[in-house]
């Protein structure tokens, strides 16, 4: 395995003021981009911003986001986490990207995905009742899309193709790019098949439970003859200079934001108790940067990670309180899991 990389992603939750008050759409959208300048700074590899159409997120068009970003940073990786497929267009998807990997010097990336949540279904005309063929579809044009070259393709959701070609061609032949994957052995086989690697969305749970889905993906590719391919996985968390510390700013927010998407799903309120298991031994990295980087490292080996994902923004936290947990992040945990892996 290549030495692993490490990002950040946020889906722009609205987050309070140290007050308790809520910060405009407009405000939390450029704290977003503060706090990417600030990641690019303290050296983290890559920042993936969330696609979401609902009054708890600020950002709808990570692509937009991104493009401010890029004028203000020099290193940083600019991807998305995810982009909702079904409910765009692969074509425009794809430009989109192409001109973001022009005003970055080659740093675009992008996470392909269903989206856990279905608004921009609705929103965009699209019917919730297609949600597998739409995925299934637009996944098949993309990846050919990947290759530059000019498309022949055909499906029943939207008009042929013959020989088009997409621009602004990059300057590296290809846009990177990952699948999110959320647990079914259908999307492992999916991602090697399209030679497109695979990024799991371990969100709770004992991370060691998706080694079945490793395996899986790693034997497919044998099977397949696709050459290995990268694998990440993004969980989320938060860092401060305590575990008490930590785990005192994150469980307000962190219950609050669970709750409210539990109340529409129907799953029971967030206890202390299943938070503490979390983050004792689940998939919440919350802590002090010795108790992060630990788990974080633990993770990375059990699974053969070669990237690995923070998500940072799990609620309405205050923008100041995320901004030390990626400096956090960058200056203390990203190494210290280095020297951990390295020993």
């Amino acid at each position: 395995m290549s030495d692993p990389q490490f990002g950040i992603d946020t889906f722009g939750d609205v987050t309070v003021t140290d007050a308790g008050e809520r910060t405009p759409g407009h405000q939390v959208i450029r704290d977003v981009v503060a706090e990417a300048v600030l990641a690019d700074q303290v050296g983290i590899d890559a920042i993936g911003l969330g696609e979401h159409h609902r009054d708890d997120y600020a950002i709808s068009s990570p692509d937009m986001v991104l493009a401010a970003i890029a004028g203000q940073t020099s290193r940083i990786r600019l991807g998305t986490a995810v982009t909702v497929l079904s409910s765009d267009d692969p074509v425009r998807v794809y430009e989109r990207f192409a001109t973001l990997d022009a005003v970055s010097s080659g740093r675009a990336e992008i996470t392909l995905g269903r989206g856990s949540f279905t608004e921009s279904f609705p929103l965009f005309g699209y019917d919730l009742d297609q949600y597998e063929t739409l995925f299934n579809e637009k996944l098949d044009l993309f990846a050919k899309l990947l290759d530059e070259k000019p498309v022949h393709w055909q499906g029943t959701h939207r008009a042929p193709l013959h020989g088009a070609n997409v621009y602004p061609k990059t300057a590296a032949g290809r846009i990177p790019a990952w699948i999110g994957v959320g647990g079914s052995p259908e999307s492992v086989i999916r991602s090697v098949r399209y030679g497109i690697p695979m990024m799991l969305a371990i969100i709770g749970g004992d991370p060691a439970r998706f080694v079945p889905y490793v395996d899986l993906y790693h034997r497919a590719s044998d099977e397949l003859h696709v050459d290995r391919m990268p694998l990440g996985a993004h969980s989320p968390g938060h860092i401060a200079a305590t575990d008490e510390l930590a785990r005192e700013q994150l469980f307000p927010h962190f219950t609050a934001n669970r709750d409210r998407i539990g109340a529409e799903r129907g799953w029971p309120p967030t206890t202390r108790a299943d938070f503490e298991g979390e983050a004792e031994s689940g998939s919440l990295y919350v802590g002090s940067p010795e108790t992060v980087a630990r788990r974080i490292a633990a993770t990375v080996q059990t699974l053969g990670l070669d990237r690995f994902d923070l998500k940072y923004s799990n609620g309405p936290m205050p923008h100041g309180q995320l901004a030390e947990s990626i400096e956090l992040y960058g200056t203390k945990v990203v190494p210290m899991v280095k020297d951990i892996l390295a020993s």
